[in-house]
């Protein structure tokens, strides 16, 4: 395998992108934005990065941009359609075998199952990562825990100023490892450096496992505030999303909303928790610096939405 230089980045212009492009150029090499429209990092702070056309729903635009590139970095949209998710895999694969393309590393977004749940798009996230792993194509795969940065979200941040309570749709006893999107970049673009990782799947997460009641000690601590947790039914949250979002508190199967209680209740119900991740396990081989959650919250503004 010859030396990775250019990496094109899908969904560069993202909020999981961004930081991804910021690390593959701290890790020496060229990213390249991938996405339907050439002028989708304009107003980014890497308005400048070279863009080529590519659409996951079209395996010739795919085959094109991988051809002029050595490896794909990426994260997808949810698909809450399975047959949409399955064409992505195929597409994805398909494309990379025909280009020569010498790496894919694919950050799944959220922690997988190792059997099928019934929810649409974790399930089709598991098809994703079979199209890639009989591709041919070297891969690394990264399952990442909860993200830190849901807490600045719309939907979590507004009732910590307003109210002084953290709302997750996470049980009082569920530890989570929740890990920043910068250090699941770092962890990406060392995936994709790494010559010696060649087939290989990673759940990923941050240095600590903590419940809610535990991240609101640290937000407290951080604001100056007493700020408390308040466990919120997964069913209940995906009526606040949908009702953000559309209006309607209803939560029709198969919508995106739905899938968001399933993935929640999923997480909750399991003896032990699937999202604890023991770090030491993927350390070892992405030697990346992980950010605790104290030194992430202290980054935040606290006192604005």
């Amino acid at each position: 395998m010859s030396k990775i230089e250019k990496v094109l980045v899908l969904g560069a212009s993202a909020d999981q992108g961004l930081p991804l492009v910021a690390a593959l150029k701290e890790a020496g090499v060229t990213p390249i934005a991938g996405a339907r429209r050439l002028d989708a990092m304009h107003q980014t702070p890497f308005a400048d990065l070279q863009t080529l056309s590519a659409d996951i729903t079209d395996q010739a635009s795919l085959e094109a941009a991988f051809s002029q590139v050595d490896a794909v970095a990426m994260h997808l949209p949810f698909a809450h359609d399975l047959e949409v998710a399955v064409s992505y895999g195929r597409n994805i694969a398909a494309a990379a075998a025909a280009s020569g393309l010498q790496k894919i590393v694919f950050n799944t977004s959220c922690v997988i199952a190792d059997d099928d749940l019934g929810v649409t798009a974790h399930d089709g996230r598991r098809s994703i990562e079979q199209s890639i792993r009989e591709s041919g194509v070297d891969y690394v795969i990264l399952r990442p825990a909860v993200f830190m940065d849901n807490l600045i979200r719309r939907w979590c941040k507004p009732t910590i100023v307003s109210t002084n309570t953290f709302v997750y749709p996470a049980s009082e006893s569920l530890k989570v490892s929740w890990i920043c999107l910068e250090d699941l970049a770092k962890l990406s673009a060392c995936a994709v450096v790494n010559d010696a990782l060649k087939r290989e799947t990673f759940t990923v997460g941050g240095p600590q496992a903590l419940t809610g009641h535990e991240v609101a000690k640290v937000l407290s601590d951080v604001s100056g505030r007493e700020i408390k947790f308040s466990s919120l039914e997964p069913q209940v949250f995906a009526g606040n999303m949908s009702e953000m979002v559309t209006g309607s508190r209803e939560v029709p199967a198969g919508s995106p909303y739905h899938g968001m209680a399933k993935f929640y209740n999923w997480y909750n119900d399991q003896p032990e928790s699937p999202v604890k991740v023991d770090a030491t396990s993927f350390l070892k081989h992405l030697p990346v610096t992980l950010t605790t959650f104290s030194e992430w919250a202290q980054t935040q503004d606290w006192n604005s939405v």
